[in-house]
């Protein structure tokens, strides 16, 4: 089996080329996107080309085939970047993944070439006014009529909405509770569908945010994905991808926070000697390290989890999106201390980085659901199997 922190070739190649693109169209760019909330479309185009748009798609359709870990360490490699942009591309292939994991033969040839090149981009619609972390509780209702689908009801805080041409749908067919719930892809196109003002955030001003109105869509009953009353299911287990994604993008925002806070700490003189000699400040800089370090070990070990189809692949999931996301986040808090007043200002970045890893702690998953996860599957009885003599 290959060494889970062993890299071979052809994981440095792809990670050095999407470390170039980073660097390249994202980087210098990412203070102007973010101060003038501007969604470089293009740019994310040209990351398609580069493969990615559909990270773990099969090659068939367009897409790399490659791993979950490989598509962690792309997301975290962009998120050093920029972890708004990182974490639009994160999402964008979690629905790509789905529709290739879910989707018929026609549902794949029709969406997932142009998903994979990013020409067209895909919104998740699963979070609603009244359904946030209860997502079995959602209103939103897809009514068979004759051979078409009409959608009613509203999704919020929805990533891309407005720019997006796809929509996957989370939509009740059935009665309450997850059974109910079916996945549905309606396209922007579709008559009925409108958007709400784009809303101001704290973060991630470089994508926008929208609600995502329905009001009697109607879209061919074929773009149902999967069974009626799978969309749960579906939507839980994109989630594991989704979680692992989120958490990529909070370590490369950290890593970002620490590698500036080190430079900082070596030029910045006070009191007659570097901030990188002083004691306390060593004993931040280490425990920054340390959490890095942790981080990517759960995580990585949680991507590889979710590739091989362990059982316990969800919770460990589960727990990577709680540690990372808090554990870099305070990672970021702690870098804007060590910069001072420096630290506060935006042309450094630093506040930036603390401003987009905030929201990674409430979406996908809030860090108090992931302790619900845990703990469940903590609890949950469990056979032992006696060994054989």
């Amino acid at each position: 089996m290959k060494d889970l922190y062993l890299l071979d070739d052809a994981d440095r190649d792809i990670l050095a080329t999407v470390e170039d693109f980073a660097r390249a169209r994202i980087a210098p760019h990412a203070l102007d996107w973010d101060q003038r909330s501007h969604f470089p479309v293009d740019v994310l185009r040209e990351a398609g080309a580069l493969g990615m748009g559909g990270i773990t798609v099969r090659e068939g359709h367009g897409g790399a085939g490659l791993s979950r870990l490989d598509a962690v360490r792309i997301c975290t490699a962009l998120a050093r970047a920029c972890p708004t942009i990182a974490a639009y591309v994160s999402i964008h292939n979690m629905v790509a993944g789905m529709i290739d994991t879910h989707g018929t033969l026609a549902q794949r040839e029709q969406w997932l070439p142009r998903l994979c090149g990013m020409e067209a981009l895909a919104s998740y619609c699963l979070t609603e006014p009244g359904a946030g972390s209860d997502a079995a509780a959602l209103t939103t209702t897809a009514r068979l009529d004759g051979d078409e689908l009409e959608l009613t009801g509203t999704k919020q805080f929805i990533s891309g909405a407005g720019t997006s041409e796809l929509y996957l749908v989370m939509a009740r067919t059935g009665g309450d509770g997850p059974r109910g719930i079916s996945a549905i892809l309606v396209p922007a196109s579709t008559p009925g569908l409108s958007f709400g003002a784009d809303e101001r955030k704290m973060g991630w001003h470089a994508q926008p945010t929208r609600q995502v109105i329905l009001d009697r869509a109607r879209v061919p009953a074929s773009n149902m994905l999967g069974q009626p009353g799978q969309g749960f299911a579906i939507a839980m287990a994109g989630l594991d991808g989704g979680r692992l994604g989120i958490s990529a993008c909070s370590l490369g925002g950290a890593e970002a926070a620490l590698e500036a806070t080190v430079r900082h700490a070596r030029e910045r003189i006070a009191f007659g000697e570097p901030l990188s000699e002083r004691e306390t400040v060593q004993a931040a800089i280490a425990g920054m390290r340390l959490g890095i370090e942790t981080s990517r070990s759960i995580l990585w070990r949680a991507a590889s989890a979710l590739d091989r189809g362990d059982p316990d692949r969800t919770v460990l999931c589960a727990m990577a999106k709680h540690h990372v996301t808090e554990t870099c986040y305070t990672i970021a808090d702690q870098a804007l201390q060590l910069h001072g007043g420096y630290g506060y200002l935006a042309d450094y970045g630093i506040e930036k980085i603390v401003r987009d890893l905030r929201v990674h702690r409430i979406l996908e998953g809030a860090s108090e659901i992931m302790h619900r996860i845990i703990a469940r599957d903590t609890l949950r009885p469990r056979t032992h199997q006696k060994a054989a003599s």
